[in-house]
Order: C-alpha cells, then sequence, then structure tokens
C-alpha cells in the first residue's frame, strides 16, 4: 500500500515541514469521530449467532471477553513494585489485578484503569477502538516471585477451570542482599514476523531478569518520519503484544521509543499512544516520553528517547527543549555515586556509533550525550534504528581501544562499548564491509561510513563522510544481546559479559566489561531508594 496518502487533507508537501505538533493541531481541527471498530473485535471473540446478539449492546458480558497482550514493566523501584499493563478487545467494567504468593492464593483485587485509544484515519477505513489496562502492584518484597491474574467484571481467572491464566513474576534482588548473577538481554526494531518469534523463544531460553527494547516496537507507522502522511494501522499492535506475551508476561519488558513510534495522530508530541499501552517508570524528566531510569541489583540502567536531540530525522527533534539532555547529567551523575552501582546502562533508538549503510552514526546523539557519556564512565550503550548487529572497541573522546571477541574491557581506563541490537525481527540493513564475527573473522582497518550533520526542516539532512576504526563485530541477521551480570564483594571484579545470540541460538560476539565492584561498606540507601 502506498505511503504517501494525504491524511486529514494535509498534503504532503506540507506535511514535511511541519513539526509533530502542528500537524497534530491540523489533525484534532479536522477529525470526525467514528464507531464500530470495537465490535467486530469482539465479534472475533465471541463469534456465531451469539455476537450478532451481544454487539447490539455497549457493553458485553465480562465472561466473553478475554485479555490479552500481558506485559510487565519495573516500576519506579523494581524491588517493590510492579506493572501490569494487558488489552482487552471489548470495553469491560471493572478491570483488575490480583498477586498473591502462590496460584491458590492470589490476594485482593487491585483496580486497574483503562486507557481507551480511538484512531480515526479519516475515512481511509472504519475507526478503530482500542482498550488497554494497567494496573500496579505495590508494596512487594525484594527477590520474590509471585503469582498474578487479570480480569474483570464477569471475568476471574481463579474462578474458572478451563480456561483461566495465572502468570508470575520475580522481583528485583535487594540492594543490601546477598549479591547474585542475574542475566538481562535487549534489542530494537523488532516489528511482528517469524523472525521475530524466533528472536523470543531464543530469548526467553536465557531466563533475563528483564528485557530492553531499544525502540522501533510494532512499526504500526510503517514510515517512521512523525508525518500524518505515514501509513498507519493500529491492528498491528495487536499482533504486537500477542506475539509478544508469552516473554512480556513473566519478563519485564522495558522499552524506549524510537521513529516509528512516533504516531503524529494522536498527540503533540505523537506519543499518548504510546503512553496508552506501556507503563513506563515515571521518574524522568516531565516532558519526556519514555525516559527513565531503574536500579537492578548492582546495574543503573537509563532509558532515554533520541527522537529529541537526532539529527536525521526532525518529527520530534528539540520537543523537550533541553531538559533531557539535562536530566540525563544530573541522573548518570546520581547513579556514578551509589555505593552499590557498579555499572551504568544507556539504551536509546538512534546510533551513536554505526556503519550500516542504511541509517550509519547520528550526529546530534554524539553531540548532546556522548560527552555525558565520557563524563560519567558509561559502561554500555545499546541502540536500535540500523536492522544489524555491531559492536565498537571501547570509545572515549571518539578514539577506539581495541575489543577482539573474548577479550576484558576496564572502562575506566578503556572507555564505553556501544552496541547496535537492531535485529530484533523486521527486515535486515546491510554494512560497506564485510560481516567479522565468531567463527567468521574479516577484520577491517578502515570502513567508509557516514554520520548525520545538523540540518533544518526546510533542508534534506546531510551525510558527512567519515573513516572509521572502531567497528569491531559486523552480523548480518536477525539476533539480539545477553548480558550476564556477575556482582562480586567489595574490592572484587564485577563484571557483564555481553554475547550475541543468533535467532538459530548461536552465539557470535562475546566481551566482558570488568569493574572493581563498589564499596559495599559504605551502602548507605534503603531499599526504598531508586
Amino acid at each position: 500500500m502506498p505511503t504517501d496518502i494525504p491524511r486529514m487533507g494535509v498534503p504532503d508537501r506540507l506535511a514535511a515541514r511541519l513539526s509533530i505538533a502542528e500537524q497534530h493541531a491540523l489533525l484534532v481541527s479536522r477529525r470526525t469521530l467514528l464507531t464500530g471498530a470495537a465490535r467486530v473485535a469482539a465479534s472475533m471473540v465471541i463469534g456465531g449467532p451469539a455476537a450478532a446478539f451481544w454487539l447490539q449492546l455497549d457493553t458485553l458480558p465480562g465472561r466473553m471477553v478475554v485479555p490479552f497482550g500481558r506485559h510487565l514493566a519495573w516500576g519506579a523501584n523494581p524491588r517493590t513494585t510492579v506493572s501490569v499493563g494487558w488489552q482487552v478487545p471489548h470495553r469491560v467494567k471493572r478491570p483488575f489485578l490480583r498477586v498473591g504468593a502462590s496460584p491458590d492464593a492470589l490476594g485482593p483485587r487491585i483496580d486497574a484503569e483503562i486507557r481507551p485509544l480511538r484512531t480515526d484515519l479519516g475515512g481511509i477505513r472504519p475507526a478503530t477502538e482500542q482498550y488497554y489496562v494497567h494496573a500496579t502492584a505495590g508494596g512487594l518484597r525484594p527477590g520474590t516471585t509471585y503469582y498474578y491474574a487479570v480480569g474483570h467484571a464477569g471475568y476471574d481467572p481463579t474462578d474458572l477451570t478451563d480456561y483461566g491464566r495465572v502468570d508470575t513474576f520475580t522481583t528485583a534482588p535487594s540492594r543490601r542482599g546477598v549479591a547474585r548473577p542475574f542475566t538481562f538481554t535487549a534489542f530494537g526494531d523488532q516489528g511482528v514476523s517469524s523472525h521475530a518469534l524466533a528472536n523470543d523463544g531464543m530469548l526467553i531460553a536465557q531466563r533475563p531478569a528483564f528485557h530492553l527494547h531499544a525502540g522501533d516496537l510494532c512499526y504500526a507507522d510503517t514510515s517512521g518520519k512523525g508525518r500524518m502522511t505515514d501509513f498507519y494501522d493500529p491492528r498491528s499492535w495487536d499482533q504486537f503484544l500477542a506475539q509478544n506475551e508469552p516473554v512480556a508476561a513473566a519478563v519485564p519488558w522495558m522499552a524506549c521509543l524510537g521513529n516509528h513510534d512516533m504516531e503524529a495522530l494522536y498527540s503533540p508530541d505523537g506519543y499518548d499512544g504510546q503512553r496508552a499501552r506501556w507503563d513506563f517508570p515515571g521518574n524522568g524528566p516531565a516532558l519526556a516520553a519514555g525516559v527513565y531510569s531503574f536500579l537492578y541489583g548492582n546495574v543503573g540502567v537509563i532509558a532515554l528517547d533520541a527522537n529529541d536531540v537526532c539529527h536525521e530525522l526532525d518529527g520530534n527533534r528539540g520537543y523537550t527543549g533541553g531538559a533531557q539532555t539535562a536530566w540525563l547529567d544530573r541522573r548518570l551523575g546520581h547513579l556514578r555515586e551509589q555505593p552499590d552501582v557498579d555499572f551504568l546502562v544507556v539504551f536509546f533508538h538512534h546510533c551513536a556509533y554505526s556503519t550500516s549503510t542504511a541509517h550509519a552514526s547520528d550526529g546530534g546523539v554524539r553531540r548532546h550525550w556522548v560527552p555525558l557519556f565520557d563524563k560519567h564512565e558509561v559502561d554500555l550503550v545499546i541502540n536500535g534504528h540500523n536492522h544489524v548487529y555491531e559492536r565498537t572497541d571501547a570509545l572515549r573522546l571518539g578514539v577506539p581501544r581495541k575489543a577482539e571477541i573474548g577479550e576484558t574491557v576496564h572502562p575506566g581506563r578503556d572507555g564505553t562499548i556501544y552496541v547496535t541490537a537492531g535485529g530484533g525481527g523486521r527486515s535486515l540493513y546491510s554494512f560497506g564491509a564485510p560481516d567479522s564475527h565468531a567463527g567468521r573473522r574479516h577484520p577491517v582497518d578502515e570502513i567508509e561510513s557516514y554520520v548525520w550533520a545538523d540540518s533544518s526542516p526546510e533542508q534534506v539532512p546531510e551525510q558527512i563522510p567519515e573513516r572509521v576504526t572502531w567497528s569491531r563485530v559486523r552480523y548480518t541477521g536477525y539476533s539480539f544481546l545477553a548480558v550476564d551480570v556477575e556482582p562480586a564483594r567489595e574490592g572484587h571484579t564485577s563484571t557483564l559479559t555481553l554475547r550475541a545470540v543468533t535467532e538459530d541460538g548461536a552465539e557470535i560476539d562475546r566481551v566482558v566489561i570488568a569493574r572493581k565492584a563498589a564499596g559495599g561498606s559504605r551502602a548507605r540507601l534503603n531499599d526504598q531508594s531508586a
């Protein structure tokens, strides 16, 4: 289907000159409310002659509406708080979450919030009604496995013997407790595909404590420019959440936002659709969407929105007015000062360093954020955007220190490792140099690549050529990053072991990041501190 269909009467030539906020103002002025799509979705659940009767009513009996697309997320404090999200195909009454120590002893109902989302494409197709539901469980014990179920009036899984569903999650360990090894995973640019499913299957086999999604989640917006003229199908989100439910219902799915996640028709910044679908920890700057931090064990993690600073695309460039970058500086400084935090991990969408021929590196990220990564000695940066796997040497002030496969990097001396993990499931890109990875090494001294330069909305973004010596591992295939964390006692060495794993389970890269463990005897923070 063409991607240049004018939306809401706004021609491409005008939309290309407008920010997301300006486009949204035009959209709202022309929007006509339609109804009916939710009834179609409900018929998919109940089917048959009963559907023809019940679809005449505003509310279906609760027992006929089955939740799907469960996905967990950490709250601001992963040791004590977990958020549960899900979707229902029709509006329900009094949705709830129940949590307990066993599947037979779930606690009382915790009220949930319905976030309805209406998508009106101006007559191209009937309006789509989607219903996202969220509830938060607080006051939990650190390092504890809990059982949970979601439901609504007329539907309580614990009352059903045939198809009731109960899932589990495990809270983060106590910061003052015994340090135990754990694994987390990451990829970006997933979409809905057989390759995405294959990655999910290999990913869950790692038994991760949490998963980082580095943006471009669903590709309901296939153009990715943040324009009303982008082709958009909101029903793709139903497929996306159903696809990932086997993983995300048990593993907190921590997302950041990419360029395909700017959905201009929903709000002035294009993110109200994401706010309906996801619960973010909510401890980032007020103006920014999907920007937050959390602590798990001895690792501090920060999620950023690179649409704010990237040079390649201008849809949301500068929308926080510098607030996100100022917050990042403060937050990195705070986390680095914590006596029981050894490693800092930052993830966002647009690449600081990549040689893929599709998008390469972004000058805005390098200008605004890389100096802060150097200043605070960030250990690992994870990006998507380029649909490949690539790992750099350790970098500080733009100068690489070689980090071959299997070697150990000391960030305090060597610098930061940057990983592009964009092989989550969407169609693949290519490199301007041969792939080079475990089992197929083709090292090169230099690669011809480019970095995106700053431009105004009236200008075509410029690609500045550069000769790259820091690209150490390259793989054109579907894959994800697994990070094995080995905490250590004070005075000993803690490690992050980075492993790149293909959709077939092969390991194509491994490198170790090592730091002397932070001073546990100086611990002054309790488990309520985030």
